[in-house]
């Protein structure tokens, strides 16, 4: 499914788009279908509920979390053999799977500030990967993912409060100014995956007729041990339930400083942002 460059490219630079693994009629297929279901009520993770009248669109169209859990058609894509295979070519090993989620945003909708993955789903030992499908022609006017190239080796950095007129999250992670941020455009049925501590995020929908549609799967990496207690239960790639520990939040955080005239990253406490130990 990948090629040997991709597989480089996803190495170096912490992510990697496969154009083309789902056809635009399977892509066509998804957005019907979401939409149906979205329109038709209320699920399971929908946190804030669904408000038809509302002024903001993100809580006219809440994304949807876990469907797989009680959708067929959803865990059928969440361990599809193409999203294993990719994911197997660029780990090495088959991945465990443990979320699915859709985001809608429809035009006008806010995006989500700069993050890192594995900050929400704490995966020990290792990361997490991402498998972002695009239902829409993604660019960005609508609002596609933005990445930040080669910050797959970061450890998971500080966080400060983000601007909520422009992002759904209250959270974000601080990109040095001389660290480019770099739109991935994508047509209906590419899917981009990421290493679970690269930076990237969204900005808001800009446009008044176009939504901005993504299917998204989360997976740990094989060897993994613990994950947090939200993603269980975990699966394998067959469909089958793995026992998995429960990771816990806390620990050391990083932030940037300048070394050298360089931005480096500083492992501190998270509360008071003084070094840890091992990192004076």
């Amino acid at each position: 499914m990948l090629s040997r460059e991709q597989v480089e490219q996803y190495h170096r630079d912490g992510y990697v788009v496969a154009r083309g693994l789902f056809s635009k009629q399977e892509a066509e297929f998804y957005i019907d279908h979401y939409m149906r279901l979205r329109e038709s009520g209320s699920y399971p993770g929908d946190f804030g509920g669904v408000d038809p009248k509302s002024n903001d669109p993100l809580k006219r169209y809440p994304r949807m979390i876990h469907m797989h859990r009680w959708d067929e058609v959803s865990l059928k894509w969440m361990i599809d053999p193409r999203l294993n295979a990719c994911m197997t070519a660029l780990l090495g090993k088959e991945p465990y799977a443990v979320q699915t989620m859709l985001y809608f945003k429809p035009p006008g909708a806010r995006g989500q500030a700069l993050h890192q993955d594995n900050f929400y789903l704490r995966v020990q030992p290792g990361t997490c990967i991402a498998a972002w499908m695009a239902l829409d022609y993604c660019d960005e006017e609508n609002g596609c993912l933005m990445v930040v190239p080669g910050t797959q080796d970061l450890p998971i950095l500080c966080t400060v409060p983000a601007d909520t007129s422009q992002s759904f999250t209250d959270i974000t992670v601080p990109v040095p100014k001389d660290m480019p941020i770099v739109p991935v455009v994508m047509e209906p049925g590419d899917v981009l995956f990421f290493n679970g501590s690269l930076i990237h995020g969204s900005n808001p929908n800009r446009t008044t007729d176009r939504f901005r549609r993504a299917l998204i799967g989360h997976y740990a990496v094989g060897d993994a041990e613990k994950i947090a207690r939200f993603y269980h239960p975990v699966l394998r790639m067959d469909g089958s339930e793995v026992k998995l520990g429960i990771s816990e939040g806390g620990g050391p955080c990083g932030i940037w400083v300048e070394q050298d005239g360089k931005p480096v990253v500083e492992m501190v406490d998270p509360q008071t942002h003084t070094p840890t130990p091992d990192h004076e």
